[in-house]
C-alpha cells in the first residue's frame, strides 16, 4: 500500500499558483503585445517553475519494498532493509549505505511547530476541583499521548524506522538504493529557460 506524505500548504498553494498562471497566460496570449507579453510569459515560466520544483513536487512515499524521496532534482529509492538510521531536525535523514544520506523535504519541522509539540506534551495543570474539558476516550487518549511532544516528521521519521526494523527481522535483502534525475523537474527547468531566451532574443 502506497502512502505518500508532503507540505498540504504548500501543495495547495502550489495549484492555486498555476491556476493563476493558467488564467494570466490565456489572457496574454489572446491579447498578445509583442515584447512585454513574451518577458511576462517568461517571468510566470520562471516562477512556475521554482513553484513546481520546491511546492509540487517533493513527497516522501512509502511504497510496499522501498521508500521514496523526491527532491526538487532527485528521486531516491531506497529499500527499506538498507536503511540503518533515522534522524529528524528540522528535515528527515535517512542514513543508507556507506554514510550516505537522504535528507527528506517533506514533511519539515518549522522551530514553532517543534515548540508547539513540545508544549502539548507537557502535562496541564490541573486547577480545582471540577474539570472543565470534557474526558477523551480510550482512541482520543492513545492518540494524544503518541503524538504528544512530536512533530509531524517526529512521527513520519517513526514510521520509516518501523518498516526498515520490520524489514531487517524479514532478513529481506539490503538491495543498494537508487538515486537518478527528475526527467519532469529538468524539463520545466528547460521550458523556463527556453521562455527566458526567447523573451531576450526575439525584438
Amino acid at each position: 500500500m502506497k502512502q505518500t506524505y508532503r507540505s498540504r500548504a504548500a501543495f495547495v498553494l502550489g495549484w492555486v499558483w498555476l491556476a493563476f498562471v493558467a488564467f494570466n497566460v490565456w489572457d496574454l496570449i489572446t491579447k498578445y503585445n509583442g515584447k512585454p507579453s513574451l518577458v511576462a510569459l517568461a517571468v510566470l515560466g520562471a516562477l512556475t517553475a521554482v513553484v513546481y520544483l520546491v511546492a509540487l513536487r517533493p513527497a516522501t512515499v512509502f511504497r510496499e519494498a522501498a521508500l521514496v524521496g523526491r527532491n526538487p532534482l532527485r528521486t531516491a529509492v531506497v529499500p527499506w532493509a538498507a536503511v540503518e538510521d533515522v534522524t529528524v531536525s528540522h528535515a528527515i535523514s535517512v542514513h543508507y549505505g556507506d554514510d550516505q544520506v537522504l535528507r527528506l523535504w517533506t514533511p519539515m519541522s518549522s522551530a514553532r511547530e517543534r515548540a508547539t509539540a513540545q508544549r502539548r506534551g507537557m502535562p496541564r495543570p490541573q486547577r480545582g476541583r471540577l474539570r472543565t474539558e470534557p474526558a477523551m476516550t480510550k482512541a482520543e487518549q492513545a492518540a494524544a499521548e503518541a503524538f504528544a511532544g512530536k512533530t509531524h516528521a517526529d512521527w513520519v521519521g517513526e514510521q520509516i524506522r518501523e518498516r526498515a526494523e520490520s524489514a531487517r527481522r524479514r532478513a529481506e535483502s539490503a538491495a543498494p538504493a537508487q538515486v537518478s534525475l527528475s526527467y519532469d523537474a529538468i524539463a520545466v527547468v528547460l521550458a523556463a529557460v527556453v521562455l527566458v531566451i526567447v523573451a531576450i532574443v526575439v525584438p
